[in-house]
């Protein structure tokens, strides 16, 4: 066997046996919770030995934000929509419906979520990862908010930043009451009175004239 295969096949071992870690990591974290969670649980459940899991992870803080980018990855898509509007209501429709995608999603992952909610407020790497999740979402918001601006479809005096951090933080607080079953109505209708308020605020009253 050459040597570029024998190595290719030390790879392929290497990523189903990082996969079998995560994978139990997961399961141990929905059934325990962040706080209860050791590693020993998880090498237990992935049967593998400590070596073998430490080359891969060097604890659950580790596992846990692997998890996380995975899950917010699945968020970010939406952030990641398509928009170009050419009126108030075309972008209207466009925010309702990544607004919906964005809380639904969030009652979807609800389990995990709780356990990352869990981490954020115990350990300050899960905390400082959620900050920069925030970040990421906040800086393609205030993208949508400059093109709106650029067509005239918002007044441009508007600090794009200010604005899309105020529409993220609106977002999160619901996605966390979400999270919790806390909430009042159903997605749709948090989705759509949301969406309301927020297009209703930033764009121009001139071009709902036109």
């Amino acid at each position: 066997m050459k040597e570029h295969e024998i190595e290719d096949k030390r790879h392929l071992r290497s990523l189903v046996t990082r996969q079998k870690i995560l994978e139990a990591s997961k399961y141990i974290f929905l059934q325990e919770g962040f706080q209860k969670t050791t590693i020993s649980q998880v090498i237990k459940r992935a049967k593998v030995g400590y070596g073998t899991a430490y080359v891969h992870f060097n604890g659950k803080e580790a596992l846990l934000s692997v998890l996380m980018e995975e899950v917010m990855n699945q968020f970010y898509e939406i952030a990641e929509m398509s928009f170009f509007p050419k009126t108030k209501q075309e972008a209207k429709e466009i925010i309702e419906k990544q607004a919906y995608r964005f809380l639904k999603m969030a009652e979807t992952e609800r389990e995990i979520m709780r356990v990352f909610q869990e981490a954020i407020g115990m350990s300050d790497v899960i905390a400082h990862q959620w900050k920069d999740i925030r970040e990421q979402f906040v800086a393609r918001i205030s993208k949508d908010i400059l093109y709106v601006q650029e067509h005239h479809l918002a007044p441009g005096d508007v600090k794009a930043h200010i604005v899309a951090k105020g529409w993220f933080f609106m977002n999160e607080m619901y996605l966390w009451e979400i999270v919790q079953n806390e909430h009042d109505g159903s997605v749709e209708e948090i989705s759509q009175t949301i969406s309301s308020l927020y297009v209703d605020g930033l764009y121009s009253k001139e071009e709902e004239k036109k």
